[in-house]
């Protein structure tokens, strides 16, 4: 993805269901935003100059809420294949069928992503009753239309155990792809804290898991940039002889390769964490990644714990994890076990 620029884009609130962990319902005073088509059309044309400036290639993530809602939805499809745009979706199970989904497949989306979080019980707690079922019953529709299934899971102490036996089911339904990041509190982080050696310990447990299914047809994503410490103490990771101290090889890419746009316009560095850093409708795009209020989300020496670790220019761990239990994206990752 390095030739590319990531946009998460939501173009609506609209959503059938009302997760205990969504950014949107944590204010139980939310008023539903959604774009305009107008607006959307504007959007659309800010990322396209912005990534010709930059010579990059757009790649969005249309999401929402569930952006199936959206009543120009199909509109705005038709505009991404009259460029030959690539996209994917983020969305829910509800309205996917053998129908639509051929139809998403025929507009030319790649993959399309949705949610475990956990077991039956816990997931339907979680999320909506009936949704595990339906999330399950869905990823074959997905694979058969063409698009590749994608499962994320938002991993906290109210799952963590779980997650294990949910590799196996994702692998008996032949998910394409399987990630999880950690859970940004909102409220309450002690509600839902893990602590350090309990997360490594998680990991281990699934590395096992993606080492046993290795051969088969689902790919394992390591999104959790945690997952460069668990693999350098492992010997699986080596840092370059030839390191160039100025260029930052991996980890989060706020700031880097990737922004938020909300159907209000506003655009945030990472959705996961308090960073608006400006507005789709009254600014340039390429103005906004170049500013200064971008520009402090990169300013890596700022780091307080990873700043001193050999790791900063592969790892970093999670500035919104960390934001959401500190306040401060350079705290110290709260499930960084690494000692310095």
């Amino acid at each position: 993805m390095e030739k590319y620029f990531a946009f998460q884009w939501h173009i609506t609130d609209e959503c059938d269901q009302r997760c205990k962990h969504c950014y949107i319902f944590a204010d139980r005073d939310v008023q539903i935003q959604r774009m305009s088509f107008d607006k959307i059309q504007w959007v659309y044309d800010n990322t396209l100059e912005m990534c010709r400036q930059m010579k990059r290639t757009p790649y969005f993530y249309i999401t929402g809420g569930d952006p199936i809602l959206h009543h120009n939805f199909w509109d705005m499809l038709d505009m991404f294949k009259a460029h030959n745009i690539a996209f994917g979706i983020l969305g829910n199970p509800f309205h996917l069928d053998k129908e639509l989904c051929e139809r998403l497949r025929e507009a030319g989306c790649g993959k399309y992503q949705m949610s475990l979080d956990g077991l039956r019980e816990t997931h339907d707690l979680i999320r909506k009753p009936g949704s595990f079922d339906q999330t399950m019953e869905k990823i074959k529709c997905i694979r058969d239309a063409g698009m590749t299934s994608v499962i994320m899971t938002t991993v906290s102490s109210m799952n963590i155990d779980e997650i294990p036996r949910l590799i196996d089911l994702v692998i008996l339904h032949e998910v394409d792809v399987f990630a999880f990041s950690r859970y940004c509190p909102s409220a309450s982080p002690q509600n839902t804290h893990v602590t350090p050696d309990r997360y490594r310990n998680f990991l281990e447990i699934c590395w096992d898991k993606f080492s046993l299914y290795k051969d088969l047809n689902t790919t394992f994503s390591l999104k959790d940039h945690l997952w460069t410490l668990f693999l350098y103490e492992k010997g699986l990771f080596t840092i370059p002889a030839d390191l160039d101290p100025n260029t930052i090889y991996d980890g989060c890419n706020c700031g880097n390769c990737h922004m938020t746009i909300l159907p209000d316009g506003n655009v945030y560095a990472c959705r996961r964490m308090e960073s608006r850093i400006g507005n789709a409708f009254s600014e340039r795009l390429s103005d906004i990644f170049l500013s200064d209020r971008m520009k402090d989300f990169t300013c890596y020496d700022k780091f307080e714990k990873c700043a001193k670790c050999e790791l900063l220019r592969f790892c970093r761990g999670c500035p919104a994890v960390a934001y959401s239990y500190t306040g401060n994206a350079y705290s110290a990752d709260p499930q960084c076990w690494k000692k310095l």
